[in-house]
């Protein structure tokens, strides 16, 4: 029985690596089709045969060589600043032009912990945690995507931060590129991995992952997953992580959200994906923002990692071929938490680049007083 059910992973596995959904990107010869065929075909009538097998799908992603000595402590002294009438929560270190960090979901600035330290003599390195996250104040809102770009816009105004260079993951991508393309005088340049930004198709995901999003997305399946059982912190967090988190770790990942109460932010933005034009207002406004990503000038970094999740190797391609301008930079093995097994090659290549790009110009800045309240 356990050789059947290494072939049933094995199998799971292979299936994985078909779609830009998935952690290997799409599948590149008919052998690796024929092996779908033949393990993929059997595994998934087992899987999805199976009560519960939701349980089951963070078996199926690989581990990746992360570096070593990787620290689980958040060193930082938390701050706070009134935003929209809700205390958003951020930590900062260094002086200088701003670089501001921006995660996705489930996680908050505790993300970055470990990149901050290389970034810090660059300039004020800031990561915040987005509205309803982290240690943000949970407000009554419906925690869809414009709710949270208003309250990073709104923390961008209250702080006073003048030609930013954003740093972007996951949803912190979708925010990010939605901010600078709107308000371009005032973002510098975008370092991103793994991030949000352009709509997808059904049709090109993985059968795992469409099994996966079918199941997040829906109503009261979504709801059982991300609310009653916390499924995305608890198991798609160190799934896609790439390696074993510590307690330590996950008890950080854990905090924000051990009532039901709290999870609503994480149960909604599997939703909000643009995936084969759904949810329309998501699709057209992303779609938009990465016409304009196209057609703008502003200096793009790209990290990459193997095999990535997100930005494997097809959407990298297109990304390149959109826009020809981008740097692109490979830090090695990673899932899709890079900062969880790559966090010394990102804060260095960010970094490093920053190092390049052209001096802040003065001319035009207006002094604006600095509202943080520790």
């Amino acid at each position: 029985m356990k050789n059947s059910w290494t072939a049933v992973v094995s199998g799971l596995r292979t299936l994985g690596r078909v779609g830009p959904f998935s952690p290997y990107g799409t599948a590149g010869s008919a052998a690796s089709v024929g092996l779908v065929g033949l393990f993929g075909t059997v595994a998934l009538v087992i899987l999805f045969g199976i009560s519960g097998c939701m349980s089951l799908i963070p078996a199926i992603a690989p581990g990746v060589e992360a570096e070593p000595s990787i620290s689980a402590d958040f060193p930082y002294q938390s701050k706070y600043v009134q935003v929209l009438g809700s205390r958003m929560h951020y930590v900062e270190e260094g002086q200088g032009d701003p670089i501001l960090l921006l995660h996705g979901n489930p996680t908050s600035s505790y993300l970055w912990r470990n990149v901050i330290p290389h970034l810090r003599p660059e300039g004020r390195v800031i990561a915040l945690d987005l509205i309803g996250m982290g240690k943000s104040d949970k407000p009554d809102l419906n925690y869809q995507f414009e709710d949270h770009i208003k309250y990073v816009e709104g923390f961008i105004e209250v702080l006073g931060l003048k030609k930013v260079v954003l740093v972007l993951h996951d949803w912190g991508g979708g925010i990010g590129f939605d901010y600078a393309m709107r308000h371009p005088e005032n973002v510098r340049a975008i370092a991103f991995m793994e991030a949000v930004m352009r709509p997808t198709r059904w049709e090109d995901a993985g059968a795992i992952a469409e099994y996966l999003f079918t199941n997040l997305r829906d109503e009261e399946v979504g709801y059982d997953l991300l609310v009653r059982e916390n499924y995305f912190v608890e198991k798609l967090m160190p799934m896609m992580a790439g390696r074993d988190l510590s307690e330590q770790e996950m008890d950080y990942y854990r905090a924000p959200y051990l009532n039901e109460s709290d999870r609503k932010p994480v149960q909604v933005w599997p939703q909000e994906l643009p995936i084969s034009g759904s949810p329309e207002r998501t699709h057209t406004r992303i779609a938009a923002t990465y016409e304009r990503l196209k057609e703008s000038t502003m200096p793009l970094l790209l990290l990459t990692a193997e095999p990535g999740m997100i930005m494997n190797a097809e959407s990298v391609a297109t990304l390149k071929r959109d826009l020809p301008r981008m740097k692109t930079v490979g830090i090695g093995p990673g899932m899709h938490y890079v900062q969880e097994t790559q966090p010394t090659k990102i804060g260095k290549a960010v970094a490093s680049w920053i190092a390049e790009l052209e001096p802040v110009s003065r001319e035009n800045d207006s002094f604006l007083l600095d509202r943080a309240v520790e």
